[in-house]
Order: structure tokens, then C-alpha cells, then sequence
């Protein structure tokens, strides 16, 4: 695996990051610990998470994951050198105030989010959701303060469109502060309309890093829902049934076909794409068994030929 340079954060990362949306939802602390043990003895480096994480589940209230990121760092001293940590703000939590993207709420998300993660500092601080009532310069500013103050290394954006990331790099020039960084956008093999074009343009044009979420789309380029029945195997089946329609079967057997050829599994064959797309720094993929980590890294070494992508590609059109 090679390191991959984040945009001009000046941070490097192996070429995937670790999805922490399941802690505290489809697994428990110990197991979370057993995959993140996996996770860096394999080789990668990154885990992504954020304060809302996972509030959906019942009985959770939100920060639940970077609890137990935290709880995880606290019981694996030097860890933190080791690892880089993504978290978001901006999210509704359901509480009074605590939500969007205002400088106050900023300066207070992050030292929330520090203190469930048990360390000084995040190495990139993303603005979770678009919030029409707040500037970006508003935002940006409160952020380049966190980034001063040594509480953030980089700033990132996820959710945005082209409109609004340019609007964000017009904000940040006038001011003379440091703009988003790092963009984190729904990006995988079937949903590709969202990135692709005018925003995957930019930002290979202002060099601004990109990791995408819902790699697998929720699962489903797994291969291992392939029919209604299927649906019922995980907690995030139920939003996996928009996929199964012409296009995601005739998906499905494309990767099927390319998985045989290097004798790998679809997942893996659906990461080393997005690894290979253009702009796209790395990929975030999650799991909720140790033994999905050796497929992360085989995946990373999974090398596609242009042939191949072509027809993957095409597959998604």
C-alpha cells in the first residue's frame, strides 16, 4: 500500500479510512476495538467519524462513536501517533442549539467531540451538512481559529455541490484564511452523479482531497444482497433495496466477472475503483467483523487494468 497525500493538507494517509459510523450501532465497544486492532495491524492509518454518530440508534444520544474511538486510544497508549482522526460538526443532535454550522457551536462541538475522543486534537474537522443559515465565512473563520489553536490540523466539507464548494473558496480568499481542505462526498460505483463532472473537476483543479462515504453503497456492491430476501440480512438492509433494479444486477455481475479474474471478492474489486478514480484520495469502507479488514487491504493491492475499469464503469452508466 502507498501513502496517499491529502489534497494540500499536508497530511498522508493510506489509500483507505476506516467508516466509524457502525460503533456504538451494528457492533459493540469490544468488537469495535477487535476491528480497529485489525484495522492498524494491517497497515491503515485513518478512521472517520462524527459527533452524530449514531444517533439513529435506539436508546444513543449521539457521540457515541468517537466515544468509543476514544476509549480505544486511552486503552492503547501511543496509538494517537499512530493514527489520524476525522470528525464532523454541523449535524442536528437534537438538542437545543446543537446544531449547524455557527462559530459558536463550532468552538463547542469540537471540544465536545475531544473530550469523548480523549485527545488534544482532531486531524481534520469536517463540516458534516450545508447550513443555508450561516456563512461561510462565518464558518471558515471559526474553523482557521480551531486550526490556530491546535485543536484541528485540516478542514474539510462533506455534502457539498460545486456551487456551494466554490462559493466556500470565493468566502475563504478575501479573508486570507485557509479554505475546505478535504471534501467528503456520497461516491461509489452505482451513485456517481453527485461527484462526477463539474465538482470532480474542481476538485482535482484546486487540489482538494476527497473521501467518499457510502463506498459500498450501504453494502450492496458487497454482493451480498442480491435479491428482496436478502434485505434482511444486516441493520442497514432496509436501505439497500433501491439498488436492486436493471442497473445494479448488471453491476453486480460486472464485478462478479472482474472479482473471478483476480480471484478476489466484489467489495474489494469496488474499493480498488474508487482508489483508482480520478481525485479520489481514498475511499471509507466499514466493517463489523476483524476478518473484513484483510479485504480492505487486499483490496489497497488490487490492481485493475484499464480494461477493467473501463468496463466497471460502463457497468454504472
Amino acid at each position: 500500500m502507498d501513502r496517499q497525500k491529502l489534497g494540500n493538507t499536508g497530511l498522508e494517509i493510506m489509500p483507505l479510512v476506516f467508516g466509524g459510523n457502525v460503533f456504538g450501532w451494528t457492533i459493540d465497544q469490544q468488537t469495535s476495538f477487535d476491528i480497529l486492532d485489525a484495522f492498524v495491524d494491517a497497515g491503515f492509518d485513518t478512521i472517520d467519524t462524527a459527533d452524530c454518530y449514531s444517533l439513529w440508534a435506539p436508546g444513543n444520544q449521539g457521540g457515541e462513536s468517537e466515544a468509543i474511538i476514544g476509549n480505544w486510544l486511552k486503552a492503547r497508549p501511543g496509538m494517537r501517533d499512530k493514527v489520524k482522526i476525522f470528525t464532523k460538526v454541523g449535524a442536528d443532535l437534537q438538542q437545543p442549539g446543537k446544531k449547524g454550522l455557527t462559530a459558536n457551536w463550532i468552538k463547542q462541538a469540537i471540544d465536545e467531540s475531544l473530550a469523548r475522543l480523549q485527545t488534544d486534537y482532531v486531524d481534520l474537522y469536517f463540516a458534516h451538512w450545508p447550513d443555508p443559515d450561516t456563512d461561510y465565512a462565518e464558518t471558515l473563520q471559526a474553523f482557521n481559529e480551531l486550526k490556530q489553536a491546535g485543536k484541528i490540523r485540516a478542514i474539510g466539507a462533506s455534502n457539498l455541490n460545486a456551487d456551494q464548494l466554490q462559493a466556500s473558496l470565493d468566502s475563504a480568499k478575501p479573508l486570507n484564511i485557509t479554505p475546505y481542505q478535504v471534501l467528503q462526498p456520497e461516491y461509489n460505483l452505482y451513485d456517481r452523479s453527485g461527484f462526477e463532472g463539474t465538482l470532480q473537476d474542481l476538485c482535482v483543479t484546486e487540489n482538494i482531497g476527497v473521501v467518499t462515504y457510502y463506498s459500498l453503497a450501504s453494502g450492496f456492491l458487497s454482493g451480498k444482497y442480491r435479491s428482496k430476501e436478502d434485505l434482511g440480512k444486516s441493520a442497514r438492509g432496509e436501505g439497500i433495496g433501491k439498488y436492486l433494479d436493471i442497473k445494479g444486477h448488471a453491476m453486480l455481475a460486472t464485478l462478479d466477472k472482474v472479482a473471478e479474474a483476480h480471484h478476489a471478492q466484489p467489495a474489494e474489486v469496488a474499493l480498488a475503483w474508487l482508489m483508482a478514480a480520478r481525485g479520489v484520495t481514498a475511499p471509507i469502507a466499514s466493517a463489523t467483523k476483524a476478518q473484513h479488514v484483510s479485504s480492505f487491504a487486499k483490496a489497497a493491492e488490487l490492481r485493475l487494468t484499464t480494461e477493467e475499469l473501463a468496463l466497471l464503469t460502463q457497468a454504472g452508466i
